[in-house]
């Protein structure tokens, strides 16, 4: 079993285990004595297999969910709150999320106001999830149809990834983590993963069938969840490097915003996809300018290892693993949303603007000037 921890403050606070079945669970569960599960509905088996591997004592009950975004909202918080208190759940239980991104969201929130807080751990079922929601102690809900408003950064007592799962996603969904998967490599490539990931997308069979391509797909999303543990250990309440890990994220959030406004469908990945584009995009008009004082590698002697030319080397890249790159909305459209974004402050909003392939800069800019600077040929 693999097995990474995640350090703050030289301290062991959470774990990435896998692989296995979803039964290998029964090991990390032993020495509980009250655990509760909460899952989308689409993924019950895995809760069955959960349950099986579980003595009957320990077991104390579970929840099902509609994970859509619709539903990620204080509301069903609340309804897992009323559920937990209803069974009895006392301050020792643990709090079990089965799911992607949206249902460790709000397990996690739901755990960390319950009785003012219980454990919860989290068993990601989708490829994004695996390397990006389920990592790194974030939970959250929508709130007024803007993007993770209401949450809190708690870690989870560990993080079970398992492979397996992943052979039954659909292709859309797959897709959606593929983008989170080369957001991380963009952000820290020290051994060439952002290069493997590209060509392992790139093939005909792009979700990840076979034998030889589940393992490399395996050591992938280990690679992932080791460089997010990295940042997440040493900025655990994004004051600083963790904020790189929203590349594309200001510009997404803005997409999903217009997309649940206007009724269109648009998973969390694609749109992620779509603003690591623009941020590219951004990169080069930032270059071509030669705004220098927004990025610190420019003073080096050295030389700044940017260039122009990001947006179309991961335009290919990302159309290549079959992501979409362009966003369906004027961009004009994206400003009220990105102006209300957390990251916003004193009229200007810090954006994670990709350089090079391993290297992320942060650079606060005015909503208006972006717009203004991507609308430019």
């Amino acid at each position: 079993m693999q097995q990474i921890e995640l350090h703050i403050d030289g301290r062991a606070v959470s774990r990435i285990v896998g692989d296995g079945s979803p039964g290998c669970l029964s090991g990390l569960l032993a020495a509980e004595r009250e655990v509760f599960l909460v899952h989308d509905r689409n993924v019950a088996w895995v809760a069955d297999a959960v349950v099986a591997a579980l003595p009957a004592a320990v077991f104390r009950g579970r929840r099902a969910l509609e994970a859509t975004e619709g539903g990620k909202e204080m509301a069903t918080v609340l309804d897992i709150c009323r559920w937990l208190m209803d069974a009895g759940a006392s301050r020792k239980a643990l709090l079990v999320a089965i799911g992607g991104g949206i249902t460790t969201d709000l397990a996690g929130f739901a755990a960390s106001i319950y009785k003012r807080g219980i454990r919860y751990a989290n068993v990601p079922t989708t490829l994004l999830a695996q390397v990006d929601a389920g990592i790194g102690g974030k939970t959250g809900v929508n709130f007024l149809d803007y993007k993770n408003m209401l949450g809190v950064i708690v870690q989870p007592v560990f993080t079970y990834i398992c492979s397996g799962v992943l052979r039954t996603l659909p292709r859309r969904d797959v897709r959606s983590g593929v983008a989170e998967l080369l957001k991380t490599f963009l952000i820290e490539d020290s051994d060439g993963n952002y290069a493997r990931a590209v060509r392992l997308f790139s093939s005909p069979e792009r979700d990840g069938d076979g034998e030889d391509r589940a393992w490399e797909l395996q050591a992938l999303v280990f690679a992932a969840a080791a460089v997010k543990a990295g940042v997440v250990g040493r900025d655990p309440y994004e004051h600083g490097e963790r904020r790189r890990l929203n590349l594309g994220h200001t510009f997404a959030h803005a997409i999903e915003h217009n997309a649940r406004l206007a009724g269109d469908d648009i998973t969390h990945g694609e749109a992620v996809s779509m603003g690591i584009i623009l941020a590219a995009r951004l990169s080069d008009r930032l270059a071509h300018q030669g705004g220098n004082n927004w990025c610190s590698a420019c003073s080096d002697r050295a030389g700044c290892p940017r260039a122009e030319g990001m947006e179309a080397r991961l335009r290919a890249d990302f159309a290549a693993a079959g992501l979409p790159v362009d966003c369906p909305y004027p961009l004009a459209a994206l400003a009220g949303a990105m102006e209300k974004d957390k990251k916003a402050g004193g009229g200007k909003v810090r954006f994670q603007i990709p350089v090079a392939v391993g290297r992320v800069e942060e650079a606060e800019l005015d909503v208006a000037d972006v717009i203004n600077m991507l609308g430019t040929p």
